[in-house]
């Protein structure tokens, strides 16, 4: 079910718009006017939130859903087995994103991970629905938002696909964004942008903005602030990484490192790189500290921390590459997002610090997404 437009809700977003811009996050007219004139509740007739624990549904018929569709927030818009597996992402991530493609007028944009439609209602409004193509791995959703986008008067090319495997329909494309996140970019998307198109994607904690050069090299810097995008997954799937329970073979000693130091700002940044295709559990005591923290990866490594004693099992030493993380972010004076970098290879990637040829001491290069 959707809502109509009315000046309430018109007044709502323009007040989001402004809000938006106040904020710095739209810098452009063509962007603002997209937000003013794109009703998202067409978009997001129900989003859920969680309440003691389980998910409950709300709806236009819910008191505050107007004012939390119109907010700067995230909203959950589908869960699968009680996990969070979509959502409209936080407006102001968003339109930074958007600001950041630096959209030239006739040029081709595609977009990875339709999700609700809403990002792609604005692209639509920028550029054209014949200039925009959108990829989306579930088929619900995909429907879902042809029907909502075709409401608000777009029928841009919606795909059902797996964007990892290569953009589908006819690249090349000027300008590629992602809504999804990712550990490693698949170079196979890559090949789908121009010579000096541009990307934005997710890449662990944070934005990417990459730049296409002649010799295939996709390369760029990570954008000022965070980063939280649902992960990259398959139709059906989750994305989020199944605990593995105990190793059989554990290790003990002592923790150079107190779990509530990973709040450290930057630091879980860094952390996102160096560590790909990980789970995190955080344990807090009655008043809310942290007390203890786990970490486990898809290769069933494992690590628990609490009372600065480290267990540790598998394949891979998890708590060992966090600590060595965490002392070279200390020792280069905690480094800001923006200095940090990705160079993308059809051999791989590498992260780096304010030089391509300077890689992150401490992270492991990441090999080519393989399906």
């Amino acid at each position: 079910m959707t809502y109509p437009d009315t000046q309430a809700t018109k007044a709502l977003r323009l007040a989001l718009g402004q809000q938006l811009a106040d904020g710095g996050y739209l810098r452009s007219a063509a962007w603002r006017s997209a937000v003013n004139d794109t009703p998202r509740h067409v978009f997001v007739p129900t989003f859920y939130r969680q309440v003691r624990g389980e998910w409950e549904p709300v709806t236009g018929e819910d008191a505050g859903y107007f004012d939390a569709v119109y907010a700067d927030t995230a909203l959950t818009t589908q869960v699968t087995d009680k996990v969070s597996t979509s959502s409209s992402s936080q407006p102001s991530l968003m339109v930074q994103m958007l600001e950041s493609l630096d959209i030239e007028e006739g040029g081709r944009v595609g977009e990875v991970a339709t999700g609700t439609g809403y990002n792609g209602a604005l692209i639509c409004h920028r550029v054209g629905d014949k200039n925009f193509t959108t990829v989306e791995v579930d088929s619900e959703l995909a429907q879902l938002a042809k029907a909502r986008l075709a409401e608000c008067g777009y029928a841009p090319t919606v795909i059902t696909a797996d964007a990892r495997l290569g953009f589908p329909g006819s690249p090349p494309l000027d300008r590629l964004i992602v809504t999804c996140g990712f550990d490693a970019f698949p170079y196979a998307l890559a090949r789908s942008v121009r010579s000096g198109g541009v990307v934005v994607c997710p890449l662990g904690w944070g934005n990417a903005r990459l730049t296409m050069g002649k010799d295939g090299t996709l390369e760029g810097h990570f954008l000022a602030g965070g980063s939280y995008f649902m992960k990259v997954r398959e139709e059906g799937g989750t994305g989020s990484v199944p605990y593995p329970g105990e190793p059989q073979s554990i290790s003990e000693r002592a923790s150079l490192l107190d779990p509530g130091q990973l709040a450290q700002e930057g630091f879980r940044f860094v952390q996102s790189l160096v560590l790909s295709e990980v789970g995190e559990g955080t344990e807090l005591d009655d008043e809310g500290r942290v007390a203890g923290h786990r970490v486990w990866s898809r290769d069933g490594s494992w690590a628990q921390v609490e009372d600065g004693v480290v267990w540790q099992g598998g394949p891979r030493r998890l708590w060992d590459a966090v600590e060595a993380a965490y002392t070279w972010f200390e020792s280069h004076g905690r480094p800001v997002r923006e200095r940090f970098g990705v160079t993308v290879t059809p051999q791989g990637q590498t992260f780096w610090l304010d030089d391509p040829r300077q890689h992150l001491p401490v992270a492991a290069d990441i090999a080519p997404w393989q399906f």
